[in-house]
């Protein structure tokens, strides 16, 4: 007996058009399984992931993605895709330094068309390929961009909707319906989704499908039978009228884990010479109970313990930056109802679940539109309260021109609580906060903070909610790892907050930056003699500039060290500070993130590889101190550290 895997033996999509209903069904659960097993033992994607496995394995058994093009929105949803293209032997490498990325990667394969780890990007990428298809003649490929329902309320989807009427020739959209995106859909087109699936008729409707599909002829008739069964369809359950009014042909919903009946309709739906949208019902997690029982916990969990339909999670040694922020804000709402939160798709990520829970009429999630979260907290500013909006850094530059427009321009107290500052470790380059000082600090009026533990948090929220200007407070996703030593004296507007004294040498740490200066600051104690001064900067706007000053002209070594680019961030300020005064600041120097994308990895890998670690931050004050006699090398020695 062939006790090989079917997963085993598909070196390419091709393959997948040899086998039978039985065994599409069969990969499908060994796909399952394997990412189950994988995220698991590492982390990463789950329940997305197991929702989407039917619909994989339809779309490639259909379409050639070696010509034709599929786009993923958001694209965290693309393990099965990443199976059956080639990439099943290095699945196990996923989101691990050196291995696959956990999003669509053009470096990984010619299946992968763009980086995407954002949503709403794929309705107008694909829109420009269709265009681009139009230029050439001989371009007979066909275009897939596949949404959630998540993703398709957003505001970039909308824009492209209205665009994509007027672009001729074949385009399918697939609206992947599982009813949630990280957490349960928000809005009004989310309730018209869950009516159609409540309506009554829907259950007979989804074996009507099926059977008309059967029937629709493969040749020049099909368009004029399509029609016929598409306004079939829209007087049936009034459920695609939002799209047909914007001129974009509608049909389903059809069941998203049924392969044949997919099959049928990508069959039946590629030879529409028009845009086209197949609405398609998935169930999150679908095939493991624990990820369907909470597919909020299970959307991006770290590695767990599985076994069969149980999974256990192991409980954190360390306090998160994330439960640090919901702690603080939840106790500062306690003493103040003017206080609202909001969030877009992330109560679970940014740690607002917890408000949520204290405080729900005093809670909003718009969904995935960040744009629509800045420009409405300027709203609720201007009534009177205290809005916090919590996105994550990366996120939160989509809403760039609210927060300039409705925000600053304003000058409205809308705090910003920007989780996933600086690099953000598996997720890799597609979620990096690496650039908010860069675009925030140019702003009239921004005050930018940045927290070195636990308990500066709580005071530069307290702070933020108590000054009557824009406010954006940064930090990593990560465990916080130290207390800092003395007492926390509340956040005053630019100044910063000394933690060691020096007289050698100092470093200025912004932030969560300020536990590898510390660490640094031992080790050349330890192992040079050396008294190395070490700060958090606390503020990147306005800067401390009584205490800049004194080290800058003090023409002792000064290594400004942040979790941010070093084109922009408060290095930059600093030198630019410093250009101002016309200072010699040859004595400073900036450590930072480089000019270049970063790779998935651990976030501590990704720090070493930056040479923001305690090993090459000391090396680096270390060179400074020898005027450039020692060797600087990013990378931590095995062992003890060599300076």
């Amino acid at each position: 007996m062939d006790t090989q895997r079917i997963l085993d033996r598909i070196g390419s999509p091709a393959e997948l058009r040899s086998l039978s209903t039985d065994q599409l069904n069969g990969l499908a659960e060994e796909i399952r399984e394997t990412v189950i097993q994988m995220v698991s033992r590492h982390g990463g994607h789950l329940a997305s992931n197991l929702g989407v496995a039917e619909l994989t394995i339809a779309l490639h058994y259909v379409f050639d993605f070696a010509k034709d093009k599929l786009l993923w929105d958001v694209g965290h949803q693309c393990y099965p895709h990443k199976l059956l293209t080639g990439r099943a032997d290095k699945f196990h490498t996923l989101r691990q330094a050196g291995g696959l990325s956990g999003f669509p990667s053009p470096a990984e394969s010619p299946y992968d068309l763009f980086y995407t780890g954002h949503a709403g990007t794929a309705l107008s990428t694909a829109a420009g390929l269709a265009w681009a298809r139009r230029q050439c003649s001989k371009c007979k490929e066909k275009i897939v961009a596949v949404v959630g329902d998540a993703g398709i309320v957003n505001g970039l989807s909308f824009e492209a909707l209205n665009n994509i009427a007027a672009i001729e020739g074949q385009l399918l959209i697939v609206l992947n319906d599982n009813s949630m995106a990280i957490d349960t859909t928000r809005g009004a087109l989310a309730r018209a989704f869950d009516r159609i699936r409540m309506n009554p008729r829907y259950g007979d409707l989804k074996q009507s499908v099926e059977n008309v599909l059967q029937r629709i002829p493969m040749g020049d008739d099909i368009s004029e039978a399509i029609k016929h069964f598409k306004y079939g369809l829209k007087s049936t359950l009034q459920g695609g009228h939002i799209f047909e009014a914007l001129g974009i042909g509608y049909f389903g919903p059809v069941d998203g884990h049924n392969v044949s009946s997919l099959i049928k309709a990508f069959k039946a739906l590629s030879e529409i010479d028009q845009p086209v949208l197949l609405h398609v019902h998935t169930q999150k997690g679908h095939g493991c109970r624990y990820a369907v029982e909470d597919p909020c916990r299970f959307h991006s969990p770290a590695a767990y313990e599985h076994h069969g339909d149980r999974a256990v999670i192991k409980p954190r040694k360390q306090l998160t930056w994330t439960e640090a922020f919901a702690t603080s804000i939840v106790e500062l709402a306690k003493t103040d109802d003017r206080i609202v939160a909001i969030t877009a798709a992330m109560p679970d990520g940014t740690g607002l679940a917890k408000f949520r829970q204290a405080f729900g009429q005093r809670y909003i999630d718009v969904g995935m539109n960040e744009s629509h979260a800045v420009a409405m907290a300027a709203g609720l500013a201007k009534g009177g309260l205290k809005p916090v909006v919590a996105i994550y850094s990366t996120f939160m530059q989509r809403a760039f021109d609210q927060v300039f427009e409705e925000v600053s321009l304003q000058h409205l107290p809308v705090v910003f609580c920007m989780d996933r500052a600086g690099l953000v470790g598996s997720d890799g380059a597609v979620h990096h906060g690496f650039a908010d000082i860069a675009y925030m600090r140019p702003l009239p009026g921004m005050v930018l903070m940045a927290p070195a533990d636990a308990a500066e948090l709580t005071a530069s929220l307290k702070s933020a909610l108590e000054l009557q200007c824009p406010v954006a407070i940064r930090y990593p996703r990560d465990e916080i790892g130290v207390e800092l030593p003395g007492p926390c004296l509340p956040f005053q507007v630019g100044r910063a907050r000394t933690v060691r004294q020096g007289d050698d040498a100092a470093i200025l740490a912004y932030g969560a930056m300020t536990e590898p200066a510390l660490a640094a600051a031992d080790v050349l104690s330890e192992q040079a003699g050396l008294n190395v001064a070490v700060a958090n900067a606390r503020f990147a706007k306005p800067l401390d500039e009584n205490l800049i000053t004194r080290w800058v002209t003090s023409r002792k070594p000064l290594l400004v060290c942040e979790d941010h680019a070093v084109i922009g961030g408060i290095g930059s300020a600093i030198m630019e500070l410093a250009a101002n005064r016309r200072w010699d600041a040859s004595n400073v120097q900036l450590a930072g993130i480089p000019d270049k994308f970063i790779a998935h990895a651990s976030r501590h890998h990704q720090i070493s590889e930056a040479g923001l670690d305690a090993a090459s931050l000391a090396r680096r004050v270390m060179s400074m101190v020898t005027q450039g006699k020692g060797t600087y090398h990013p990378n931590q020695t095995a062992g003890k550290v060599i300076l």
